[in-house]
């Protein structure tokens, strides 16, 4: 009778094993096109804790450099960032990253807003996927799910994935293990240069209120900023496309003073900032590139260390060992990034 125990046992747990592998296998690496999907659990990563939290979509990983507010102001800082990241996954990344550690500053990207329901699988995966299990992700899965999404899919990948055994490519196998990082504290570094275009003209809507939804997570944010005695900052990054309306930076300007916030619009102090949009831009002024987010970073940094009590951690033996390693990747990076735009 034991080893007949024994054995169903054995077969069970191979049988477990096996499926683990599969789904290891199968789930996109993130690590050669779509890199944004590998930006989430990067953060697991760290050693150190940060005084300054940026979170939101990619007008916050794509346009400040971490690496610089270290350099210039000894700011340790990082961007849980994602693609498209909506307000509710803000939240609950916010509320993640709150069980490691306690920030004197969290930097919201008010842009996201502007959506109240539900989008995309593939940016809810981006999002969602790469966070540890906890009530925060259960939670963030639950709010983000389009009709079309199944909460098992993501308690259980290889249900989503089960068919990706034909569009398997090098990466998965290389990165079954491990995965590189990708970015830099979430920083996502482009040095490529495409000269800010013309944008269409913006489309007139038929009523400008902001979601509810989107706006009570904005309310859940603040008080949890305020119970944990961190300070919250808005922002609007200095890029003008997708097109942020008047009557959405109204009324963030007015939340901001209700509830005792700093905001700041960075559309209107691109000169301020010292922005060059034919110079500053990889993707035709969506985006900063390496030049443009060093100068925004300088810019915020300036603001945060002017306003808030941050700590300068250059003369820290146990920071600015870390950091001379974070800094030899970033510019190793850009030498990488230059030599291929080179052939």
């Amino acid at each position: 009778m034991k080893k007949r125990i024994l054995f169903v046992a054995s077969i069970l747990i191979l049988l477990v094993l096996v499926l683990a592998c599969a789904q290891r296998l199968l789930v996109p690496k993130y690590q050669e096109d779509v890199v944004e999907g590998s930006m989430i659990e990067e953060y697991y990563k760290e050693t150190l804790d940060h005084e300054v939290i940026f979170i939101g979509d990619c007008e916050v990983y794509e346009n400040f450099s971490t690496m610089k507010l270290w350099e210039e102001y000894g700011i340790t800082s990082y961007i849980r960032g994602s693609s498209q990241q909506l307000a509710w996954q803000s939240y609950y990344l916010l509320e993640d990253t709150l069980r490691y550690e306690t920030p004197k500053v969290v930097v919201f990207n008010v842009l996201s807003l502007k959506y109240d329901t539900p989008q995309k699988e593939a940016y809810n995966r981006m999002s969602i996927d790469g966070m540890r299990w906890s009530m925060s992700k259960v939670n963030n899965i639950k709010a983000s799910m389009t009709e079309e999404e199944n909460f098992l899919d993501y308690v259980f990948p290889i249900l989503r994935y089960h068919s990706r055994w034909s569009e398997l490519e090098a990466q998965d196998f290389k990165h079954f293990w491990s995965k590189d990082l990708v970015t830099h504290n979430g920083y996502y570094m482009r040095v490529d240069i495409r000269p800010q275009g013309n944008f269409p003209s913006p489309m007139p809507l038929d009523d400008y209120t902001l979601g509810s939804n989107a706006m009570s997570y904005l309310d859940k944010m603040t008080e949890l900023c305020k119970e944990k005695g961190i300070e919250l900052v808005l922002i609007k990054a200095p890029t003008e496309y997708p097109y942020w309306y008047p009557e959405w930076d109204e009324q963030i300007v007015d939340y901001a003073k209700d509830h005792g916030l700093t905001y700041i619009n960075m559309i209107p102090l691109q000169e301020e900032i010292g922005l060059d949009m034919s110079v500053d831009t990889y993707d035709a002024g969506l985006h900063l590139n390496l030049t443009g987010a060093e100068k925004l970073s300088v810019y915020i940094g300036k603001f945060l260390v002017d306003n808030y009590q941050l700590t300068d951690y250059r003369n820290n033996e146990t920071y600015a060992k870390v950091y001379g390693e974070k800094l030899d990747y970033y510019y190793k990076m850009i030498e990488e990034q230059k030599s291929q735009l080179e052939e």
